[in-house]
């Protein structure tokens, strides 16, 4: 059984966790706000940005269709990029976007497709390394970058054109956290390439008027449809920052009230097992008395 000694030591490194702890939740409240508020802002220009390749698309088929609209025809080559964070101690934010991603590959490599994965974050790259680390094309760290924004989004959104380009992806899908709410962040996976139309896109209100695009719907679209991809790219970076310090906020917290209950519980058997040593002195104290 522990001494007292030992239990003290473990109460004060139970009490300097729980300091930590509660720094930390304090942080991540505070940055919360403004990742909240990134993330919210940011919805609004994606779907206006759906809406408008919703309504060019209508006017294009066949030859004609940009390939980021039209894919390549296969579905052999699938190129999935998983973004998570950098850092830890945020709950289930890493590992639920990194269950969702494994099941997703599993089932492309049981159905015999050729699979190729971008991390967009340290984390995703140390949770998938193990199992198809051979697959892994690029790791890009979210942070060497001093705040998320557009020098974070382009590089991933560029390397996504380039293996498209290349011939190495049919089908590109990115998985990130959704930000709900702090006690919830929901895995999402949205197809980039070929661009999934938004059938639920709010229409452009044209009030009867017919326009004809100069230049064409096509030229449009090629110009429009890899920016859309940075776009997308940013605004799930957004989602999955809000979504890290919702995490992170509410595991320091279950994190911060288990210290205090651990601490509670061993200052009761600490003090019971003084009061137990003190009990015995007494009794041999007055042992010995009565002895002589």
């Amino acid at each position: 059984m522990a001494s007292l000694k030992e239990m003290r030591n473990r109460i004060g490194s139970v009490k300097s966790t729980q300091k930590i702890t509660k720094a930390l939740n304090m942080v991540a409240a505070a940055k919360l706000k403004r990742a909240q508020e990134q993330a919210e802002s940011a919805r609004p220009y994606a779907r206006k940005m759906a809406a408008v390749i919703a309504n060019l698309a209508a006017g294009v088929s066949g030859d004609g269709a940009p390939k980021l609209l039209a894919g390549t025809g296969r579905d052999q080559k699938h190129l999935i990029v998983v973004a998570t964070g950098d850092k830890g101690l945020a709950g289930g934010f890493n590992t639920n976007v990194i269950r969702a991603a494994r099941e997703r590959i599993k089932g492309l490599l049981d159905d015999g497709k050729d699979v190729r994965i971008v991390a967009v974050g340290r984390k995703v790259r140390d949770g998938l390394a193990r199992i198809y680390g051979d697959r892994i094309v690029r790791t890009f760290e979210m942070s060497e970058h001093k705040t998320i924004g557009l020098p974070a989004a382009e590089p991933v959104a560029q390397l996504i054109a380039e293996e498209f380009e290349a011939g190495n992806a049919d089908v590109v899908t990115l998985f990130y956290s959704r930000f709900q709410s702090v006690i919830s962040q929901v895995p999402t996976p949205k197809q980039l390439i070929p661009a999934v139309v938004d059938g639920d896109a709010p229409p452009i209100d044209l009030n009867g008027a017919v326009y004809d695009y100069e230049p064409s719907e096509e030229e449009i679209l090629e110009t429009l449809l890899p920016r859309n991809i940075t776009t997308q790219i940013l605004a799930a970076l957004y989602e999955n920052q809000a979504s890290f310090f919702g995490a992170q906020m509410g595991a320091m917290d279950n994190a911060t009230r288990n210290a205090g209950d651990l601490i509670n519980s061993l200052t009761l058997q600490y003090n019971r097992k003084r009061q137990a040593q003190i009990t015995t002195e007494l009794i041999e104290i007055i042992a010995g008395a009565e002895a002589l």
